[in-house]
C-alpha cells in the first residue's frame, strides 16, 4: 500500500520478522551493549573535540566563519545533554531492577 502525500507516495513501514528471530547468548548481547555504547561515547568525544578545534581556530583568527563554529558547538551541546538524558535513564532502569524482589 503506498500513501500520496502532497504528490509524495510514501510506503509504510514494514515490521522486521527477523528482529524477533535473533537469539543471543547473554554473554553477547552483554558485549553487544557494551561495544554499542563505547561507540556513542567515542562519537560524543569526537564531536565535542571537534567543536574545541573549530572553537580555538575561530579564536585565534585562522577561521572566520562564526557560523560554523556555533552550530559545531551547538551540536556538541546538544549530543551531551542527550547522553546526560541517557545515562540518567540507564541509571534509573537499573536502579529498579535492582529493587525487583526474585
Amino acid at each position: 500500500m503506498t500513501i500520496s502525500i502532497m504528490g509524495n507516495n510514501v510506503t509504510p513501514i514494514q515490521p522486521n520478522e527477523s528482529v524477533n528471530q535473533v537469539k543471543r547468548s547473554p554473554s553477547e548481547a552483554q558485549a553487544n551493549f557494551a561495544s554499542t555504547l563505547k561507540n556513542a561515547i567515542e562519537d560524543l568525544n569526537h564531536i565535542q573535540l571537534e567543536s574545541d578545534k573549530k572553537t580555538e581556530a575561530f579564536a585565534s583568527g585562522k577561521i572566520d566563519d562564526l557560523h560554523d563554529v556555533m552550530i559545531t558547538a551547538q551540536k556538541s551541546s546538544v549530543t551531551l545533554e542527550t547522553t546526560v538524558q541517557v545515562q540518567k535513564k540507564v541509571i534509573d532502569a537499573y536502579n529498579e531492577i535492582m529493587r525487583m524482589q526474585v
